[in-house]
């Protein structure tokens, strides 16, 4: 609470909401007294005890009473509680003011064309105007760099930047130096900037795009919040394990109060809490205003993220009134200013930052005698510039020092700011602020003297960029505060020692050399990753991840070999204790089990595969989940993984529409593979057999080891049993460039001693229906018809390969321009059939790199799943063995 408020009067704002008038209020007033001499007398400590215990016994009555999760509009700090500001405040408001116009110079010039815009590239202005003062007291105070990897040096704190204020940030690191004006002046300008000499700078956050800027992507909404929570519980779990220690570093994200919206920002609130992650602090930019309009025209959004936060167990700090509100609550002896907050809506505040302070003198101030006396005194322009919270620098830091300080728990900073601060008529709080990119003359000069910038009036209209000169004052107090904090933020770093991988053989011989014995893919997986565990150089740094489908998918029998990771242990004797595949947690347990939360288990394996470059450790995440709740599920958080460029495993399991029998249309998978073609850094597998599987999980895991290329696979595997082949001697390339010959069925007459103008196909076939094909192949043969099997490892590599080619020599290029699939069918004869167990779309992506003059059919699995068994869905899609060989018969007639 503001200790300059008195309690009663804050109880009397509280009790304004309450409709039920008071039967005895002298009663009530000696119940006040006795708390209030309780805590004077004994402390805070005994008076929330008493509370405790009234609270308990309540219950125990039945009263049906309980504590609100709200408090009044006003800041959770006392000023008597704030710390003595350690910056020069003059030198910080000044360099806070450079970033505002540095900022909306970049956007206004990128959207003029007399400036060399194109007047269509966008941009946004308002959200960094509201959120400046936020950043600028994170850059001077709290947000520590990467120093090194060495003992004793600090691994940087983890900053997540609200999206639409890049251009904020792009100010700044022009002022550090690490962008030219050039720069600057192209700002949504990629592609034409390298032949201007200058780096274009991509929109919002994107690490792919600015692999040496950005780290972590936070333009699609809601994914940066849930990102941030996973990757501060990732780092306890790499201290926990002693991989890494992680002490002292912090997890920050700004993020906007609309944002808070999207479900993945709250999804994972109350995991931050029962993990006690104080390692996290997250900054809600509360400007009260969405794209269209206020957050909550009708309510109060900070009055309802107070009860989401609290509820869900974080150290919830408000910001809401600057340091010029502080004499008014000294001042006001009847409670009237938070009364009246207590009963002013968003959507009025968004109407009063809008106005100018005349306006507000009448319209707020003007309400009552009490709130009129307040204002005696003050200018219309001293009301225009009281400040709300979060645009006052001692109060940010004073917010955020509590926040650091804080144990236990997360905290979230629900910071009152205005949109579009400082823009005046040009925007600041209008239903059009955020969608603000031109300014008149008139506008450009209003804000530079809002800001008392120093530009002259003609720097001012031609929207020039400035820099103090590097002596400055100003400048050398930049620099010094980044350095005192480890060096300039963002900054993505990729140095990571190389991690060595086992051989091949060493964990998966049982797959190379099969035998023809009877198993899945997913069961040939888990028996390769219990292998791959007991490595000593790569197995620590395996991270397997499930939601909630560990047994289902056979890998219970790492429970007792590696252990579920849990923050404090196992506290419980499992039920099934004495059973050999026995649940166990462990405080260093390797296993990441997320519970029913797809997107959950995706932001725990963002964060162990992009560790690499945020920790400057490598490790290696599988996260097997049934197929369909993948790319269709958190297809979002897996773009912007690769944005992250990631490096790791995903493996679909129980994939395809036709090998999860029984399960029916939302559990079977047709389109994965189609979604993951369009991720350029995904690499997709479709295996069939164990010995391919183990050759992918090979190559993927030294590319990405080794290598260190920033790649990630995607793999799908099967719940089916059926014989599994030996590897075929010389295959593994092709395998990874995603097609082989697996085998020719002679016709059975002559054993195919005919002369080769007798029918002959070419049938492909990928994952579970490959020996679907092959059947179809032996039938084929017995009807006289000679039929060579290719077994597709991955139709989007080769689609891939395929266009490469093309665009090649399309480009007049002298490099190989025959596609790899045309040049494996080559070597068969005949109309080609292929058939998957995904939409026909997949096969389909192939067509253009087939040899010419042979026919194409594709069979797939388009349409809604069935609930029934394996062989009467394959009947049901036209994908079994007697469709195929179908299918060949009409193509031979064809031709």
């Amino acid at each position: 609470m503001n200790h300059a408020t008195p309690q009663h009067l804050l109880m009397q704002a509280d009790a304004s909401f309450n409709a039920t008038p008071d039967p005895d209020p002298q009663e009530t007033a000696e119940w006040r007294e006795a708390f209030e001499a309780l805590a004077a007398t004994q402390g805070p400590a005994r008076a929330r005890q008493m509370l405790d215990e009234l609270s308990r016994l309540a219950r125990a009555r039945r009263i049906g009473w309980q504590p609100e999760l709200s408090t009044p509009y006003i800041n959770t700090i006392g000023v008597n509680e704030q710390p003595v500001f350690p910056g020069d405040l003059a030198l910080e408001e000044r360099l806070a003011s450079l970033m505002r116009w540095n900022a909306l110079a970049m956007v206004v010039r990128a959207n003029q064309a007399e400036t060399g815009g194109s007047a269509e590239l966008g941009g946004h202005i308002a959200s960094y105007a509201s959120a400046a003062d936020l950043f600028e007291t994170g850059f001077n105070h709290f947000f520590h760099a990467r120093e090194g990897v060495g003992e004793g040096q600090h691994r940087g704190d983890l900053v997540f930047f609200q999206p639409h204020s890049a251009p904020g940030v792009y100010a700044r690191a022009y002022l550090e130096g690490r962008l030219s004006e050039k720069d600057l002046g192209h700002y949504r300008q990629e592609l034409t900037a390298p032949g201007q000499d200058a780096q274009g700078l991509c929109s919002y956050p994107h690490p792919y795009l600015m692999p040496d800027f950005w780290q972590f992507p936070t333009g699609s909404m809601g994914i940066g919040p849930i990102s941030s929570i996973y990757h501060a519980r990732f780092m306890r779990y790499l201290t926990h394990r002693r991989l890494l220690d992680c002490a002292g570093r912090k997890v920050w994200g700004v993020f906007g109060d609309g944002e808070m919206d999207e479900p993945e920002s709250m999804s994972a609130l109350t995991l931050a809490a029962r993990e006690g992650l104080d390692n996290l602090v997250w900054v809600v930019n509360c400007n009260l205003q969405r794209l269209d309009g206020p957050v909550r025209g009708n309510g109060r959004i900070i009055d309802e993220l107070e009860k989401l936060f609290a509820g869900a167990g974080w150290n919830v700090i408000k910001l809401v009134w600057g340091s010029d509100w502080d004499g008014l609550f000294a001042r006001d002896l009847t409670g009237a200013l938070t009364q009246a907050f207590a009963h002013t809506v968003d959507g009025q505040m968004q109407t009063f930052a809008a106005k100018d302070g005349r306006f507000n003198r009448d319209n707020f101030f003007g309400q009552n005698e009490e709130l009129a006396r307040l204002a005696q005194g003050m200018t219309d322009e001293q009301i225009d510039r009281l400040k709300r919270g979060g645009h006052d620098l001692v109060k940010i830091h004073a917010a955020y020092a509590a926040a650091a300080n804080h144990r236990g728990q997360p905290t979230v900073i629900l910071a009152h700011t205005k949109k579009g601060y400082g823009m005046g008529s040009a925007g600041q709080g209008k239903m059009t602020t955020h969608s603000q990119k031109k300014f008149d003359e008139s506008d450009l000069l209003e804000f530079r003297n809002r800001f008392n910038l120093p530009l002259s009036d003609e720097q001012a209209k031609h929207i020039a960029f400035y820099k103090p000169d590097a002596d400055s004052p100003e400048m050398q107090y930049l620099h010094a505060k980044r350095a005192a904090l480890g060096g300039y933020l963002p900054r993505r770093e990729t140095a990571a020692d190389l991690v060595a991988i086992p051989p091949l053989p060493s964990y998966a011989s049982f797959a190379l050399a099969a035998d023809s014995k009877e198993m899945s893919t997913t069961m040939a997986f888990v028996r390769m990753l219990g292998g791959l565990l007991k490595d000593p150089a790569l197995g620590p740094k395996i991270v397997p991840i499930v939601a909630d489908e560990a047994r289902t998918f056979g890998m219970a029998n790492l429970f007792k070999q590696v252990g579920i990771y849990s923050s404090v242990g196992q506290r419980y004797a499992p039920e099934d204790i004495g059973s050999v595949l026995s649940y166990r947690e462990a405080l260093d347990g390797q296993i990441l089990e997320e519970g029913i939360s797809e997107a959950g288990a995706l932001a725990s394996w963002t964060a162990a595969a992009t560790s690499y470059s945020v920790h400057g450790l490598a490790m290696l995440p599988f996260y097997i989940y049934y197929s369909m709740f993948g790319f269709q599920r958190v297809g979002d958080q897996i773009w912007a993984a690769a944005d992250q460029r990631a490096r790791g495993f995903l493996l679909g399991a129980t994939s395809g529409r036709t090998t999860l029998g029984g399960e029916g249309l939302q559990h079977q998978d047709g389109s994965s593979h189609l979604i993951a073609a369009t991720i350029p850094n995904c690499k997709a597998y479709d295996p069939a057999f164990a010995c391919e599987l183990a050759v992918i999980i090979d190559c993927g895991m030294r590319e990405m080891m080794v290598e260190q290329k920033d790649v990630f696979y995607y793999v799908t595997m099967m719940n089916e049993n059926y014989a599994q082949p030996d590897l075929r001697p010389g295959a593994e390339a092709d395998i990874i460039r995603g097609c082989y010959q697996f085998n020719s069925y002679l016709r059975s007459s002559d054993k195919g001693q005919s002369p080769e103008t007798l029918k002959n196909v070419t049938l492909l076939g990928s994952g579970a229906i490959l020996t679907e094909v092959i059947k179809a192949a032996q039938q084929l043969a017995e009807q006289g018809i000679a039929a060579t099997v290719y077994s597709v490892t991955s139709w989007s590599e080769l689609a891939r390969d395929g266009a490469a080619c093309q665009q090649a020599a399309l480009n007049d290029e002298k490099a190989e321009t025959q596609a790899f699939i045309t040049q494996q069918l080559q070597a068969s004869q005949g109309p080609i059939i292929a058939a998957t167990d995904y939409v026909r779309a997949v096969p389909e992506s192939i067509r253009a790199f087939l040899p010419a003059g042979r026919s194409y059919l594709t069979l797939g699995t388009d349409g809604f799943g069935r609930s029934d068994t394996r062989a009467a869905l394959r009947e049901f899609f036209g994908v079994n063995a007697q469709s195929i060989v179908r299918a060949a018969l009409h193509s031979l007639k064809a031709t």
